[in-house]
């Protein structure tokens, strides 16, 4: 990776390749619209684990790769939010188009994870680290293991469902690992 600008591009790529397919593959406004919300939180769960394992992959393997990851880290998390933004836009159309209301638990749990979201992705700049002190590594903190929540308590709930199953024990399956990642860069830093 030689760009800062590639994990943005490649947000901007996903993001159109996942709004294609479901406007593609979709029957009708309604589907296709529940079909492009679904397939940008799919692509955006790949940038947001890069983004959650950075300083876990290059405490535990200490390598060119790792440090890497860890110098774009910033962009991986912005790439990201944009991802996730546009994920948000197909969310809301799809529930316009559908008449639908979000429950009270979708809208404090999904709806706080983008506030903080938002408030991550403006403070992500190192002017924000210096005037934040410590409070920025604590609302960073909380707001990267609230969305971690929110995505692995998602998928979890697919597994009970059998036409889902796949998709809820794969992608629940790559949340547990990133927290497993960050849980034993915490025992060697501790170790250590």
């Amino acid at each position: 990776m030689r760009s800062r600008l590639f994990p943005i591009g490649l947000a901007i790529a996903v993001s159109i390749v996942a709004l294609a397919l479901g406007f593609g593959w979709g029957q009708g406004a309604e589907e296709q619209w529940r079909l492009a919300a679904r397939y940008t939180a799919r692509v955006g769960l790949p940038l947001f684990l890069i983004t959650y394992s950075a300083s876990s992959l290059v405490r535990l393997w200490p390598a060119g790769w790792s440090r890497s990851v860890m110098r774009y880290r910033r962009q991986w998390g912005l790439s990201f939010a944009l991802t996730h933004s546009v994920h948000l836009v197909a969310l809301t159309v799809f529930n316009a188009v559908a008449g639908t209301v979000p429950t009270a638990q979708t809208l404090i749990g999904g709806g706080g994870a983008y506030v903080l979201l938002y408030i991550m992705a403006l403070t992500s700049n190192d002017a924000s680290v210096r005037a934040l002190g410590s409070w920025w590594k604590r609302l960073h903190t909380l707001g990267i293991h609230w969305l971690w929540f929110i995505y692995t308590f998602s998928y979890a709930g697919r597994i009970a469902d059998p036409a889902r199953r796949v998709e809820g024990v794969i992608f629940f399956g790559l949340c547990m690992a990133a927290l497993g990642l960050r849980i034993a860069a915490a025992r060697k830093t501790k170790r250590g």
